[in-house]
């Protein structure tokens, strides 16, 4: 297996920066519903997904959950306990299974703290996600259902660079703050147009094109911002140093 266009932010770190890092690190799967770290505790490790998506999760205090950020293999699961010593009210589940680089949470405070590249890329990376997240709180606000959920079928196609998403009614009503019967409604309007194919819980994505000219301005704000992640000094640091890619055992 290699990180080579896999994992953004590796793939964006110089050779030896990224070579440090991955000594530390094993891969796995990643399977629907792994809890990827928990509430008010320092997580175990950190995580460089390969394929799928994390869902990083509020739980209020009468037991009801909303998601309120999403990672995926442009960046690191667990970066927000780098930056400082607040225990967070949130949790990180698999929400879309797929695999992942693991390293123990120690070694990539370490190499925070102390490799002012990985340090700078880590910030770049919780810099994207606050502007992520206040673009999609302003959406969820001002936009149609139809709009929303559009932009969060073609951020999902970003973030796992997968064609076929497997996603419950229910979780798509969350992510966009609407009744599960207007997704299906809504699904099934974009499957009529040809935009999309739908059934039991698998969504394919048939026509991209026409999904961007149909959904909100937001899209186009958040997809710039993933694709400008970890270029900046005009280059990605791996493709300027004539880093190649790495291969990395399976290990259990």
């Amino acid at each position: 297996m290699t990180i080579s266009d896999t994992n953004v932010f590796l793939s964006g770190l110089s050779s030896s920066a990224r070579t440090s890092l991955l000594s530390h690190a094993s891969v796995g799967d990643l399977p629907l519903h792994t809890r990827l770290y928990s509430e008010t505790a320092k997580p175990r490790y950190a995580y460089f997904l390969l394929s799928g998506l994390a869902s990083v999760v509020m739980t209020m205090p009468n037991g009801e959950s909303a998601e309120v950020c999403v990672v995926g293999r442009e960046g690191v699961v667990g970066t927000s306990h780098l930056l400082g010593h607040a225990l967070l009210s949130t949790h990180c589940t698999m929400q879309l299974g797929g695999s992942g680089l693991r390293i123990p949470f120690a070694d990539l405070q370490q190499a925070f703290d102390h490799s002012s590249e990985v340090r700078s890329r880590i910030l770049e990376f919780v810099q994207e996600q606050g502007a992520v997240v206040a673009q999609v709180a302003g959406c969820n606000r001002l936009h149609s259902a139809e709009q929303r959920l559009i932009r969060w079928l073609l951020m999902a196609q970003d973030l796992t660079g997968s064609e076929k998403l497997e996603f419950t009614q229910e979780y798509l009503s969350q992510m966009i703050a609407a009744q599960r019967t207007t997704v299906t409604l809504i699904a099934g309007g974009l499957q009529q147009r040809g935009l999309i194919s739908y059934s039991r819980g698998v969504i394919h994505i048939l026509d991209r094109p026409g999904l961007e000219a149909a959904t909100c301005v937001c899209y186009p704000v958040v997809k710039t911002l993933f694709s400008g992640l970890y270029r900046q000094d005009g280059a990605v640091a791996g493709a300027s140093d004539g880093a190649s890619s790495r291969e990395i055992p399976m290990s259990a």
